[in-house]
């Protein structure tokens, strides 16, 4: 049998990492771009174009650089903890001309049909229906990574908001906002408290005349610089932490949580408290936003009860007039157009195994990747999935039985609305660590504690105690990366030296403990992850 074709539809970080993945497992892959380069998401466009991901000009990445590189790939040490979208853009660039993935790229290729064929049963191949310049063309596939992602589709409840229609002023989705510069001297509604209404409140607070924050159920507000100044994530994301997180009540997690967040600013006091405990509430990542309310910049606000022709009317009988513009910073949904029957692959409630495989299909040929909101990193998440699909794909991983896949979807997600009630910004979160261990283990690159501590000491310290960063994950296992080891142990040199760009004086070093503590650390921290396990 000759090398298995994949599909790679969408060329953003997904498709590339699809594309290296397929490539070390001797695929042979042709990615579809519908647009004429790469990044997807994370290229920025002046004008906002239908079926196309759109960001704002200013728009930087919620997770640090160390935890949201490619696993065998480590962002400049020069480059900042938190990049520009221009930033995370040139190192696409730099990791697509690094592992010569363009030549497997065809770019304003849009893929219109993806079909099984007809004997899929026994050969799981797909018909794909391609239109490039006018022209369509057909191709047979052995798998498909489906890489388009899930900011296309806006999710705009217009009749969740009576009287919009009527409404004078403007008003329209996020996903169209770009700069704060047209706004100038107006007052603005945005409506959402999630990470993009965060961040478009504060940028337009700048130079609107007022902006009003209105959110349903409000949110705990994370920042990016944490303790001691490093990145959030690396000082949270820790196999130390996730192993203390096991030993803790959930009373205890919330309690300390709360305490945290509110400890920076109250959230009953800036109105943004939610009604549920923090393990149950919607997060999102600003630095500024409580500097703008406390300014009066951003006021808060509850939810919009109505609107009339030039007002805003909330839920508490309070409202704002004039209001000139109303943005909808309401989240999106998805939508696969290219399949026959979509209902086939993919429901609502994204019924897929691990947030990867339909669970139904005769064969498993095909693969979703980047269909999650893990807590934590998307790129790393979405190469590692690609990583296990690319296996299966080969026919080195199986999966369980159809049953046994539907029996664990329903698990997971009854936890889920168990823990957030139902909610579309929660139907495809995962919890980063947990998530990522699970993948590996399931790919066979999982790394193993106990013999790291036996072979290599000061790495295992560093596995345990520093951040979990994707290097970890190859270590071990097929697709090690020989630089792994000394990725992770120069982790927090590249943390610290877009920094250092100034005299800088000594201080106290990150690992403030002996030696002969941290081991024994290790060992007791080993101790409960084996019991955690049994």
């Amino acid at each position: 049998m000759g090398q298995k074709k994949v599909a790679v539809i969408g060329a953003g970080i997904s498709g590339l990492g699809a594309i290296k993945c397929c490539l070390e497992e001797g695929l042979e892959p042709t990615c579809f771009e519908k647009s004429d380069d790469i990044g997807g998401l994370w290229r920025f466009r002046e004008k906002t174009e239908d079926g196309a991901p759109s960001i704002y000009r200013s728009v930087t990445i919620n997770t640090s650089k160390e935890m949201s590189c490619f696993s065998d790939f480590p962002i400049p040490d020069h480059f900042p903890n938190y990049m520009h979208n221009s930033q995370l853009l040139e190192y696409l660039r730099m990791y697509a001309t690094h592992f010569d993935l363009l030549k497997h790229i065809s770019f304003q290729t849009e893929v219109v049909s993806v079909r099984k064929r007809p004997d899929f049963p026994s050969s799981g191949q797909w018909d794909v229906t391609t239109e490039a310049a006018g022209k369509k063309e057909s191709h047979v596939f052995d798998g498909i990574l489906v890489c388009s992602g899930h900011h296309t589709e806006p999710h705009l409840p217009l009749d969740s908001f009576p009287g919009i229609n009527r409404f004078k002023g403007h008003y329209f989705h996020s996903r169209e906002y770009k700069s704060p510069e047209e706004f100038a001297g107006k007052r603005v509604v945005v409506i959402g408290v999630g990470n993009s209404g965060a961040d478009v409140a504060v940028e337009l607070s700048h130079t609107a005349k007022q902006v009003f924050l209105s959110t349903r159920q409000g949110a705990w507000i994370w920042n990016r610089v944490w303790d001691a100044g490093y990145p959030m994530d690396t000082v949270l994301f820790t196999r130390f932490n996730e192993v203390l997180k096991k030993t803790l009540t959930t009373s205890m997690l919330n309690d300390w949580a709360e305490n945290k967040l509110n400890s920076r600013f109250d959230h009953a006091n800036y109105g943004l408290q939610p009604q549920k405990r923090f393990l149950n509430s919607q997060v999102s990542i600003n630095d500024n936003l409580p500097n703008h309310i406390i300014s009066g910049r951003i006021v808060v606000k509850p939810n919009v009860k109505e609107f009339t022709e030039s007002a805003a009317v909330f839920e508490d009988g309070s409202a704002e007039e004039p209001v000139d513009v109303v943005i909808f910073a309401t989240g999106y949904t998805f939508s696969f157009p290219f399949f026959e029957k979509p209902a086939e692959v993919i429901d609502d409630q994204v019924s897929l195994f691990s947030r990867v495989f339909p669970p139904t299909l005769e064969r498993p040929t095909l693969a979703f990747v980047g269909l999650v909101q893990p807590v934590g990193a998307l790129i790393p998440t979405a190469e590692l999935q690609s990583r296990w699909a690319t296996r299966v794909f080969k026919g080195l991983c199986k999966l369980p039985s159809a049953e046994d896949m539907m029996v664990d979807i329903a698990r997971k997600r009854e936890a889920m609305e168990k823990r957030f009630a139902q909610s579309p910004r929660h139907c495809l979160q995962e919890d980063y660590i947990k998530y990522m261990d699970r993948l590996a283990s399931l790919a066979g690159v999982k790394p193993s504690l106990p013999s790291l501590l036996l072979s290599d000491p000061k790495l295992a310290r560093e596995v345990f105690f520093g951040p979990c960063t994707p290097y970890q994950y190859r270590l071990q296992g097929p697709g090690r990366w020989a630089g792994a080891r000394r990725a992770i142990l120069t982790q927090r040199g590249r943390i610290l030296k877009p920094l250092r760009t100034g005299p800088v004086r000594s201080g106290p070093n990150l690992s403030r403990w002996p030696s002969w503590f941290m081991c024994l650390c290790v060992g007791a921290g080993l101790l409960l992850f084996v019991r955690s396990c049994c």
